[in-house]
This record gives C-alpha cells, sequence and structure tokens, in this order.
C-alpha cells in the first residue's frame, strides 16, 4: 500500500521538534513493504502542501500524527487539535482513503480526539507495534478494531493501547532518509530514543497512557551505532527524549559506556528524574558527551513534592543539580506552582530553592493541566474541579483555591 504519513505539530515551543515517532512508524511500514511518504507541517505550507501531496501521491491510506493538544497555559490556552482537525478535513476533501491518527497527543485521549478529529482509526501508543497488521486488514477491506490499541469511532479496543515488547525489532529511523535533506534544521537537536515506559505514577503525569508502566530499552550498542551514523551525515548534537534517562540505572551507565567512544565525539542532552543520581553516574554522563540536563523537580516543598507523588526530596535535588554544575552540564529547570498541597508559602519556599540552585534556566507555569485516569484527576473530582463524565479533552487545569484567590486567575476550563 502506498501512506501518506503527515506530521501535523507546527509548534516550536524552545526548539525545533522532529517527528522521530511519526519516522518510527514509517520504518516499521517500509519493513513490511509498504510504499510511504512523509509530510513534515513544520517546514510546509499547511492546507496547500497536503493536498499536493496528495495529488502527486495518491495514497491508500493516509496517517496524522497528533504531538500535543494544547500548550498547557493556564492564562490563554490554545486548543492545538484545532488545525489537526482542519488537516484531517483537507484529507477528506481531497481523498476517500481510510485516515488514521496516532502519536503522544492523541493517545491520552484516544476515544474523544478520534471523534473530536473525525478521523476513522486511532492508535493508542507505540504505533509501530500495529501499523502493518492496519494496513493489511485495509488491504483486505476489513476493520482493525479487534487490534491492541487501535480504536474506532464508538467503539474501545479490548486492549487499550499497542505496545513494542522489543525495541530493537523496530529499528531506528534510516541516517539517509530522515530528516529530509532538503530541510533547514538549523539548531536542532536529533532526538533518539533508547527506552520507553515510565513505573513512577506522578500524579499529574499522562506518560503511562502513552507509554505504559514497564520500562522497553533499545541495546545501547545499537543506540551508539545509529548515532555515529547520524554523526557522519553532519549531525553532532542529539536529544534523548527518554522520560527518565538516569533510570534504570545499570542502563544509564551502559549508555554512556557506549557513548563514551564515539570519536569525533558528539554532544547531547536529555530529561533527568532528580532521584537516584550518584556522583560517578554524573562523571559518566559528563565524559559521554552529555552538555545539558532538563531537571523537572518541580517543586521545592517537601509537602507539595509528596502529594505529587514523587520519590525525592529539594535536599537531593539541590545535591544533583551541584553535581552537573561542577561538570559544566548546563541545567534547565521546571517548576509546577499551584497543584495538590501549594500555599503561598509553599510557592515562594519553591521559588527560593528554584533560584539558590544558580540554574541556568527556569522554567515556571501556575496550574497543572488535568489527564484523565491520574490521581490529579481524581482529587479534581473529589474537589469538585471536574466531574466524573468529563473527557477532559479541553484544557482543564488544577490551580489550589488559595492560589486561585492569591493571583486572581481566571477559572480553570478554557
Amino acid at each position: 500500500m502506498r501512506v501518506l504519513l503527515i506530521a501535523a505539530n507546527t509548534e516550536q515551543i524552545g526548539m525545533l521538534t522532529l517527528p522521530l515517532g511519526l519516522e518510527l512508524v514509517n520504518v516499521a511500514m517500509r519493513l513490511a513493504g509498504h510504499e510511504s511518504r512523509v509530510l513534515d507541517l513544520i517546514f510546509a505550507a499547511g492546507a496547500a502542501a497536503v493536498r499536493d501531496e496528495i495529488d502527486a501521491f495518491n495514497p491508500d491510506a493516509i496517517g496524522i500524527s497528533v504531538r500535543n493538544i494544547d500548550d498547557q497555559n493556564l492564562s490563554n490556552p490554545r486548543f492545538l487539535l484545532e488545525p489537526v482537525r482542519a488537516v484531517v478535513a483537507e484529507c477528506r476533501a481531497a481523498s476517500r482513503v481510510p485516515i488514521i491518527v496516532g502519536g503522544a497527543g492523541y493517545s491520552i485521549f484516544p476515544g474523544p480526539a478520534l471523534a473530536y478529529l473525525g478521523a476513522d482509526l486511532g492508535v493508542c501508543g507505540d504505533g509501530d507495534a500495529v501499523i502493518s497488521a492496519i494496513l493489511a486488514r485495509l488491504g483486505n477491506d476489513v476493520a482493525a478494531i479487534d487490534l491492541p490499541g487501535v480504536w474506532t469511532q464508538g467503539r474501545v479496543p479490548a486492549r487499550r493501547n499497542a505496545s513494542v515488547r522489543d525495541l530493537d525489532a523496530v529499528p531506528l529511523p534510516d541516517p539517509a532518509s530522515w530528516p529530509p535533506s532538503d530541510a533547514d534544521l538549523g539548531e536542532a537537536w536529533m532526538p533518539v530514543q533508547t527506552r520507553r515506559g515510565c513505573p513512577f505514577q506522578c500524579s499529574y503525569c499522562s506518560t503511562p497512557a502513552i507509554e505504559g508502566r514497564r520500562i522497553r530499552s533499545r541495546s545501547p550498542s545499537r543506540v551508539r551505532d545509529w548515532m555515529a551514523r547520524m554523526r557522519d551525515r553532519g549531525f553532532g548534537r542529539f536529544y534523548f527524549v527518554d522520560n527518565t534517562f538516569n533510570l534504570p540505572t545499570a542502563y544509564a551507565f551502559e549508555l554512556c559506556r557506549e557513548l563514551a567512544t564515539l570519536r569525533p565525539r558528539v554532544s547531547w542532552r536529555c530529561i533527568v528524574y532528580p532521584h537516584l543520581v550518584s556522583e560517578a553516574l554524573v562523571t559518566a554522563m559528563a565524559d559521554a558527551g552529555c552538555v545539558e540536563v532538563s531537571l523537572g523537580f518541580e517543586s521545592g516543598s517537601d509537602r507539595v513534592l509528596a502529594a505529587m507523588g514523587k520519590r525525592y526530596r529539594p535536599g537531593e535535588v539541590r545535591q544533583i543539580a551541584a553535581a552537573f554544575a561542577a561538570h559544566g552540564v548546563r541545567r534547565h529547570g521546571f517548576l509546577l506552582l499551584g497543584g495538590p498541597e501549594e500555599t503561598p508559602d509553599s510557592m515562594r519556599e519553591s521559588l527560593a530553592f528554584a533560584a539558590s540552585l544558580k540554574l541556568d534556566a527556569l522554567k515556571s507555569t501556575i496550574g497543572i493541566r488535568i489527564y484523565p485516569d491520574t490521581p490529579l484527576a481524581r482529587r479534581a473530582v473529589e474537589r469538585g474541579i471536574i466531574t466524573v463524565n468529563d473527557d477532559l479533552l479541553m484544557p482543564t487545569f488544577y490551580l489550589e483555591p488559595a492560589i486561585r484567590d492569591a493571583i486572581g486567575a481566571s477559572p480553570t476550563r478554557r
């Protein structure tokens, strides 16, 4: 089959984002013998580009990747599914072939997002796990409703998520064809994923809905070899999109040992969960080329961190931040203010704590986006912020009343 894949994201919040997940789906399709094209709307001109690509390629199916639902901005939220729905409509106008949606954003709200977008099928979780089976069913004009993680209008699959058990079974993108050679990547960092899944249960987090709780990992040697091939194409900066680069600890050490052998050396950034990060691991990361870490410590208050379900406390964050600073690794911090148990005093405590770390950059947000099936959503029901029937597709935020009154915030809904 011929399949047109469309990366619908056009947001550039902080940095240019390349559609790694969509490209992994592309790899899986090509291994199964399908023909494909990728249209990345961050480099293209919207509706006209969609029409032109459909006319030129004449696909048998269209896949659309949904990265973000909204911008998580309490004061003036932007609902990012509106332009995606316009892309779906444009595809409908230009072709009658099946339309499949997926991606990280879609996977948080598989039923409501599919209904809103008006696509035929949705893949919740790992699209590369089921895309070949979906295309086989479509090729035989058979509905794909019995596949894990595949949603249809008004129907819920027996298994909510599709999941790749062995990540080595799905190769990373072909360096010879991705990203497009004519794309002006500028200062972009090449995304690379070594692990999927997160065992933690942070009260607000949507990752388990997207990737599940079981950690699955690629062989570090294969990651290293892929990065070497990408480096040979001229890419020297990489961004590990794993939710917790430092965990499992043994895997992080092994990966760093592999990366340290790359010659010439590459630079990379990653996301660190500020818990169980030893001086030895920090040294290994720096020696392997780590130049920047994102520390999502979220709060400087013990009480608030406990309410968020975090396993670390401010003292551990301080030690880890200092260790990275001592090795010359840039540190970006993140604060989530206004969540459960937050008070004006704890907010001041968090801001003072963040200032004391002397970070290279700090992003603070007030109000926490509520996602389905999370402890935060259950608390929001108890507090009357939402009801049990709310699908939460439209931006809805948790903000402690004491904080809302102190800052004069508007209601928590869009």
